[in-house]
């Protein structure tokens, strides 16, 4: 937009550029008809404020934008669009704006001053008059089961244990200061400010600031493994109360967010490459709430994200989906090296092949299924008259032992190399063989081996839900 390449342009003189803020930048394009861009300074009296303290005050409650040098400190200056062109070239305009953010900025330094005259341990006790939602309590009572969840995550992932746990109990203090109660976005960056002034530990400090992450697609997840587990406690915890109270996004709504901390769930496991059973941790966060969430719904909406989100990166979303038909796995990293397994086999010319010996395998039993099925029962070897039908039959007892064990080991890959072998077995048998033979024993013989070949592949997954 023109305002946007004025912005870009304006403090270029300067070695600057600005904070990049979409929602601002449409927000300010709605409001001015002629924009003129202006710059401002601030303040030296104010550049000692925290950069977030000031790049929130100067948005919410001015509509300015934020500037930084070139490495990336905040610089003395802030950018605004003016309605007018103004005769003076601005300065009178500029000036009222300097003073406008002088007492604005003179606002922010009050909290800022205030809020450090108490630790945050001393804010504790107010969370118990914060109310979470009326069916889950108070703030305190989340702060307490938050910190009872990020302990035990904490030793499933290696993290500092009383680091963790104390992290967890000072994450919502900075929700009862003065400056998150003016600026509520600030929650959690306010926090890590408060914990450094108290001296606590930089990991917890840290841990506090980043327990929210992420926010969104584009905020980057928990680096450290303190804030990694009071990350994931704090967004279980919350998917778990709401599903134990019944609370469950639906196609028209989620008031609770729940759908982004499933996300940030999936997140963080996915870019550490965690290995958890969310079974344990998503039974132990409803200790303390007023009623059970189900389990395996809210692993099956986890799941359902995860395939949303495979989706949206343009991955083969069916292969997790024909994954999942067997059942879901609490172990996220385990059931996508699964998944990522089976879609490689899928990409080789075995793979390909083999899934239309599949497909006409099911087409056939699901035909014939119907007119005098199950074929459940093994095989009878000594019907077995063409030497296809016998190869394939010893291709499968091998092969069906090789493909359970493998995945048994989590050696996906070498799994799927297995199965691969059935392929030319599977495809002789179909050029040689005639299924239903007009002999009722040779017939139902030849369906009970090709369920068989169903089975083996559904070792690995339901081939049945991939698409085209």
């Amino acid at each position: 937009t023109l305002i946007a390449r004025q912005l870009q342009a304006l403090p270029a003189a300067h070695a600057l550029h600005i904070v990049e803020e979409a929602a601002l930048l449409d927000e300010v394009t709605g409001l001015v008809e002629w924009p003129v861009p202006l710059l401002g300074r601030i303040d030296p009296a104010y550049m000692d404020l925290p950069a977030e303290v000031m790049q929130v005050s100067m948005r919410v409650n001015q509509r300015y934008f934020a500037l930084r040098d070139a490495a990336g400190h905040v610089a003395p200056w802030f950018a605004f669009i003016a309605n007018i062109p103004a005769r003076d070239g601005g300065t009178a305009i500029i000036a009222g704006n300097e003073r406008v953010l002088r007492a604005r900025f003179a606002d922010a330094r009050h909290f800022w001053d205030a809020d450090r005259t108490r630790a945050l341990q001393s804010r504790l006790p107010a969370l118990d008059a914060v109310t979470f939602h009326a069916r889950l309590g108070s703030q305190g009572d989340r702060m307490r089961r938050i910190t009872r969840l990020a302990g035990r995550i904490a030793v499933l992932i290696g993290a500092d244990t009383a680091h963790a746990e104390r992290a967890a109990q000072l994450a919502k203090a900075d929700l009862v200061t003065g400056m998150v109660g003016e600026f509520p976005e600030l929650q959690g960056v306010m926090g890590r400010y408060y914990a450094l002034h108290d001296r606590e530990a930089m990991e917890v400090a840290d841990a506090i600031r980043d327990h929210y992450a992420p926010r969104g697609a584009a905020d980057d997840v928990p680096a450290q493994p303190v804030g990694i587990a009071v990350a994931l406690a704090d967004k279980i915890d919350t998917l778990a109360a709401f599903f134990a109270i019944g609370e469950k996004p639906t196609g028209s709504g989620d008031p609770f967010a729940l759908r982004r901390a499933a996300l940030g769930v999936i997140r963080i496991i996915r870019e550490h490459g965690l290995r958890l059973r969310l079974g344990p941790i998503i039974a132990a966060a409803a200790a303390g709430l007023p009623a059970r969430p189900d389990g395996d719904e809210l692993l099956g909406f986890l799941a359902e994200r995860l395939r949303v989100q495979l989706r949206a990166e343009g991955a083969r979303h069916d292969v997790l989906a024909a994954v999942l038909g067997l059942g879901i796995d609490d172990d996220l990293a385990r059931l996508l090296a699964r998944t990522d397994a089976v879609a490689a086999l899928l990409g080789t010319d075995d793979g390909a092949n083999l899934l239309v010996g599949y497909r006409r395998a099911a087409n056939i039993l699901r035909i014939e299924e119907r007119k005098d099925g199950p074929y459940d029962a093994a095989p009878d070897a000594d019907l077995l008259q063409l030497p296809e039908e016998v190869a394939l039959a010893a291709a499968l007892d091998s092969v069906a032992a090789d493909v359970a064990r493998l995945l048994g080991e989590e050696r996906f890959s070498a799994a799927m190399e297995a199965l691969a072998t059935l392929r030319p077995k599977l495809d002789a048998f179909f050029d040689r063989v005639t299924v239903n033979d007009p002999r009722p024993e040779l017939r139902r013989n030849r369906l009970r081996l090709l369920a068989r070949v169903r089975a083996a592949m559904h070792l690995a997954a339901d081939f049945s839900r991939i698409e085209g």
